[in-house]
């Protein structure tokens, strides 16, 4: 990759004004936006869940159930050309943050 100077004598790549790139870098933004937006409604939802299971003394853990998300996850993935193993990351770091909010809510913390 060729660094070049700017005005203010910061290296920045060749390529960093390339309208084609910065096509696509702002596709990948909105996609981006839309992500965190479904990953929000979806956290939504846990603390919901996380609400019932608190009233009901059932564990934020669910074993089976989490396998079975995983296991379709993977399926969903590979159709879009995804990994197992980025698949397997991503939904543990999703699972990992349902479980702090449903922990928080059996526990009375905001």
């Amino acid at each position: 990759m060729t660094i070049v100077n700017n005005a203010l004598g910061q290296s920045t790549p060749a390529n960093a004004n390339d309208p084609v790139l910065e096509s696509r870098r702002k596709d990948i933004d909105s996609l981006d936006k839309k992500l965190f937006e479904v990953l929000g409604a979806r956290e939504r939802v846990v603390r919901e869940i996380g609400i019932y299971k608190a009233q009901h003394h059932i564990p934020a853990l669910q074993a089976a159930r989490f396998q079975k998300v995983l296991e379709k996850g993977i399926e969903a993935g590979k159709k879009e050309g995804l990994s197992e193993e980025f698949v397997t990351e991503m939904l543990n770091a999703i699972h990992k943050e349902s479980l702090r909010i449903e922990d928080a809510l059996a526990h009375d913390k905001p």
